[in-house]
């Protein structure tokens, strides 16, 4: 049987519980999904818990097509009803407000009880990233100004510095576990100690002392979250691609979790060029 439309006041239901979930969780705060999910549907017209599951997961893409954070367990699904993006348009300022806050907030070094248990695996093949389209990137705010939520995130030095500590001592530890204190000890800060021009963040090493560079890239949101990578790190990833490794960091509140890329980024996600130099 063809799944019943849903009407414009329960949208609206949906839209609100979701949002209200997703400022608990940008707020740092616990709630209970499966609890949400029977309290929602005692205002819906008898739909499922995969039905409101589903549901939320149309909301989960409409935000991650305007740029902005999703909750995590709440996989996007892109098929979304024209209703429910009008509805999320409407509802989403107290949100706004709050990740314009949230992205440009200083970020405090994190520890962890055991920094190698927080490795995950990357997201599938072309998963990572995917076409930026300035309309949903860049969202009006009450001053009709626009703003971009992701680069501002990734202007963040504090999160980036933060990100950056917590692999240096990643590959520390890895190297110490594996029985080679004196690599261990020559890992290398160089954006710190050389600066950031050159297209890795952290010299380290293999197990063999093969050199590896890590390029480090934080986010305090999801595992899809876009990210912004320079013409130099990327031309840095082909030429050392044997030595590279793309370090992604995400969720960097409380919890963080890394996925890594080795060799050329282009073959693991799509690109966009979003800028261009103009000579005369």
């Amino acid at each position: 049987m063809a799944s019943r439309h849903w009407s414009e006041a329960e949208v609206e239901a949906a839209v609100q519980d979701y949002l209200k979930m997703l400022t608990l969780e940008v707020s740092g705060q616990s709630f209970n999904k499966a609890e949400r999910n029977r309290d929602l549907r005692k205002r819906l017209d008898d739909r499922s818990h995969q039905a409101v599951e589903y549901k939320h997961a149309n909301i989960s893409a409409v935000l991650d097509e305007m740029g902005l954070p999703f909750i995590g367990g709440y996989k996007p699904r892109r098929n979304a009803q024209a209703l429910l993006r009008d509805v999320v348009r409407r509802r989403i300022s107290p949100l706004l407000e709050l990740v314009a806050s949230d992205v440009d907030s200083r970020q405090e070094r994190l520890t962890v009880p055991d920094v190698l248990d927080i490795r995950v695996d990357p997201p599938r093949t072309g998963l990572v990233a995917r076409e930026e389209r300035a309309e949903y990137l860049t969202l009006p705010n009450r001053g009709r100004r626009r703003v971009n939520y992701v680069e501002r995130e990734a202007a963040n030095q504090s999160l980036g510095d933060a990100g950056e500590l917590l692999i240096m001592e990643y590959e520390q530890t890895r190297l110490e576990r594996a029985g080679k204190d004196h690599l261990a000890r020559s890992v290398e800060h160089v954006s710190k100690t050389q600066g950031d021009h050159l297209g890795y963040d952290i010299h380290s090493y293999e197990k063999t002392g093969r050199d590896r560079f890590v390029e480090v890239k934080t986010t305090r949101y999801g595992k899809l979250t876009p990210f912004y990578i320079s013409a130099n790190e990327l031309q840095f990833s082909k030429a050392k691609r044997n030595a590279y490794q793309l370090y992604r960091v995400f969720e960097f509140r409380k919890r963080p979790k890394l996925f890594t890329l080795p060799g050329d980024v282009e073959t693991h996600m799509s690109l966009r060029p979003i800028n261009y130099r103009a000579y005369f």
